[in-house]
């Protein structure tokens, strides 16, 4: 594969047309990631979603980039709304599985010196694992109200306040959700997991705010050195699953009908003008509010956590929630003109620069917030969205460290026990509800996350904000 560098931080696979590539591959990545990157098969996938009819723009390959189920994970398309398609493969089967960052009023020394009982607490207050049922059962009819309102449902039923879905993109929730687009499968398995962790990669992490890279920005979202902060990564748990499952099944036999093909079957897909289109996208934008709804409630439930610990006049803020596998139709500038595009950011997250209308006026001035996981015993970052990120990803960038080793790799030879005294022996707790849930994500398994932050940082995508340090994880 020929693997052209435009610079330090940027290399481009050129069309080539006897493959059927429509357009350019960008991959964002120095050259010592890019060495791990080629040990499994993203870019070739990231090749593949080139030829997506009516992609707009290069295929793009962000610097946490690893092989997933059709597009790569950390990869990002923008197809033409009018002529382009839409993939299930774009998006993954957890529907806006996302990240929400919560400020606290504590400090770092207060929070290590009650740690272990705060663990234990949002351990029991929060249920993790595969299935688990969450502390909010829905009827029938709540549950479609949920999938339309999203993160304000649960507000309005007095788990949380206005300023949680103010500092949410979207606030919340995405317009035209169509609960009729979603099987009543994936609501028999949503209906008992609102305000439930999950587990893979999901997890609750305390941390503190270990440094300061920009003080302005830092200001505006009210974080400050040694401040306790808590990052919770979930998302639309059963629902979301079932409904990627259920349109992959459809597509794969519309595709015929509308005389399309892919280069791999993981990639099938529709017009999105097309009624199957239509669908998914509702059916989508559905499974994305559940997942609004999701965090928020489990913020509700956190916070009782904390109180019970450090009492009733704890303050804890959202200091903001972002998606990072959601299609979302976006109008925004390519080669100097105006495009309507159906952006896929699959393990790829929005990050808007100052001044976008989209922002709350809160962090006008700054641009978005960016949360950029790493992996317990590791750093999380912090960034905001730059004009490079519009110029050049349609506003996006990376969402994590990105996976190095599979997890069953990670699992080899490897005794939960171990791995969770080597992180206590760092200062840092952990709970989980299995042994796989540990070893699965040693930080081991995942590329250097400060690495991957250097890389869109001097790519002008996002600048780098605070780093963030972890004191105790659960995982499911």
């Amino acid at each position: 594969m020929q693997l052209e560098p435009i610079d330090r931080f940027r290399y481009r696979i050129p069309r080539d047309a006897t493959r059927g590539m429509r357009t350019d591959v960008i991959v964002y990545s120095s050259h010592a990631l890019l060495e791990q990157i080629r040990k499994d098969t993203s870019l070739d996938q990231a090749v593949n979603v080139s030829m997506l009819p009516g992609i707009v723009g290069p295929s793009l390959a962000m610097p946490d980039i690893h092989q997933g189920y059709g597009f790569p994970i950390g990869g990002v398309a923008a197809t033409d709304w009018q002529n382009g398609v839409v993939s299930p493969g774009g998006v993954g089967f957890d529907i806006n599985c996302g990240v929400r960052l919560i400020r606290t009023s504590l400090g770092a020394a207060e929070v290590r010196a009650q740690l272990k009982p705060l663990i234990d607490q949002v351990f029991r207050d929060i249920p993790c694992g595969a299935g688990g049922e969450g502390p909010i059962q829905l009827k029938p009819r709540e549950l479609d109200d949920v999938l339309v309102k999203g993160a304000q449902w649960v507000v309005e039923r007095g788990f949380g306040n206005a300023a949680d879905t103010e500092f949410t993109e979207e606030r919340g929730a995405l317009a035209d959700a169509d609960p009729r687009q979603v099987s009543e499968r994936a609501k028999e398995r949503g209906s008992r997991q609102l305000g439930t962790l999950g587990s893979g990669n999901h997890f609750l992490e305390i941390q503190y705010v270990e440094q300061i890279h920009d003080a302005a920005a830092a200001r505006a979202m009210g974080l400050e050195a040694g401040q306790v902060v808590v990052l919770v990564h979930c998302g639309s748990r059963g629902l979301g699953h079932q409904v990627c499952t259920d349109y992959l099944a459809q597509m794969g036999a519309a595709m015929k009908k509308y005389n399309l093909t892919v280069p791999d079957r993981q990639l099938a897909c529709v017009p999105i003008s097309s009624g199957e289109g239509q669908s998914y996208l509702a059916a989508t934008r559905a499974a994305a509010n559940f997942a609004w709804a999701n965090r928020q409630a489990i913020l509700h439930f956190l916070r009782g956590a904390f109180q019970r610990i450090f009492g009733p006049s704890l303050r804890m803020n959202v200091v903001y929630d972002v998606c990072h596998n959601i299609a979302k139709r976006e109008r925004h500038r390519w080669d100097g003109e105006k495009v309507d595009v159906l952006v896929h950011r699959k393990g790829a997250t929005r990050a808007f620069p100052p001044g976008h209308r989209e922002l709350p006026e809160a962090y006008r001035a700054i641009g978005q917030p960016v949360l950029i996981p790493g992996s317990m015993g590791t750093a999380s970052w912090v960034l905001v969205g730059a004009e490079g990120a519009m110029r050049e990803t349609f506003g996006s960038v990376c969402h994590g460290a990105g996976r190095l080793m599979s997890r069953t790799a990670a699992k080899k030879g490897r005794n939960a026990r171990e791995v969770e005294k080597k992180l206590e022996e760092q200062g840092i707790l952990v709970r989980s509800e299995t042994r796989d849930g540990i070893l699965e994500e040693i930080p081991e398994a995942y590329k250097d996350v400060d690495a991957v932050i250097d890389v869109v940082d001097q790519a002008g995508l996002a600048r780098k904000v605070a780093r963030l340090r972890p004191l105790g994880v659960i995982k499911g």
